[in-house]
C-alpha cells in the first residue's frame, strides 16, 4: 500500500514493513539518473544504519542499489505534525525539549538530518526520526546551525500559533545535551542574520 509520495521517492507499507523506492527523473540522462539514485540509496542506507544506533529511527532490514529500494522497520505512531494541537502547553514543552535533546545526539555524532520538520518525526510517546533522504555527515558548525534554523522555519510555517514556545523548548533541550552548543548558538545567530538580510533584499 502506498502511504507517501514525494519528489524523490515513493513509500509503501507492506506486511508491516516500509519500502522506500527512489523515483526515476525523466528530465535527467538515463545513465546519470541511475547513478544518482543508486548513490543516494546507498548513502541514505548508511545514514539510517548509523542514526538508528544513536536515536530512534527505522532500522534497515535490507537495501538494494540495483532496484533503488530500502526496506526498513515500520514505526507505529502519528506524525508529530498531527499531534501538536492536541497537546497541553506542558506536554508541548516536554515533547519539544526531548526533541531538542534527540537532535543534539544526532549532531554530537555529526549527523545532519537535513529536513527537520514535524512531518518527519513520528511521536508515540517517544521521538522517532524518519526520512533521512536529505541528510548527510558533517562536523561543521554551519551545517548543524542550518539544521536548527530549518527546524525553526518549519515550525513557523506549520505551527505558527505556537512556534516560538515550541522552538524555545527544542533549543533548551538541545542546549542541555549538545557538546558544542555555545559555538553552534553563535553560528546560528549568523545564519539567522543572513536569512533576515536576504528577506529584506527580496522586498
Amino acid at each position: 500500500m502506498e502511504i507517501a509520495r514525494g519528489a524523490e521517492a515513493v513509500v509503501y507499507l507492506t506486511d508491516g514493513k516500509i519500502t522506500k523506492e527512489r523515483i526515476s527523473k525523466s528530465y535527467r540522462n538515463k545513465e546519470l539518473d541511475s547513478k544518482i539514485r543508486k548513490r543516494t540509496t546507498r548513502f541514505e542506507t548508511r545514514l539510517l544504519e548509523r542514526a538508528s544506533k544513536i536515536v530512534r529511527a527505522p532500522k534497515v532490514l535490507s537495501s538494494c542499489e540495483r532496484e533503488m529500494k530500502i526496506e526498513m522497520e515500520y514505526i507505529k505512531g502519528e506524525k508529530l505534525r498531527d499531534q501538536v494541537d492536541k497537546m497541553s502547553a506542558q506536554e508541548k514543552k516536554k515533547v519539544f525539549q526531548n526533541l531538542g535533546k534527540e537532535i543534539a545526539k544526532l549532531h554530537n555524532s555529526d549527523i545532519i538530518h537535513g529536513d527537520l520538520t514535524t512531518s518527519n518525526i513520528i511521536y508515540n510517546g517517544k521521538i522517532n526520526f524518519i526520512d533521512f533522504g536529505l541528510g548527510f555527515i558533517s562536523p561543521k558548525l554551519e551545517d548543524k546551525a542550518v539544521d536548527l534554523h530549518l527546524l525553526k522555519q518549519a515550525l513557523a510555517s506549520k505551527h505558527h500559533e505556537h512556534f516560538k514556545e515550541l522552538y524555545d523548548a527544542a533549543l533548551k533541550g538541545y542546549a542541555k545535551d549538545s557538546k558544542e552548543f555555545k559555538n553552534i548558538s553563535e553560528r546560528l545567530k549568523k545564519v539567522e542574520a543572513r536569512g533576515r538580510y536576504k528577506s529584506k533584499k527580496q522586498r
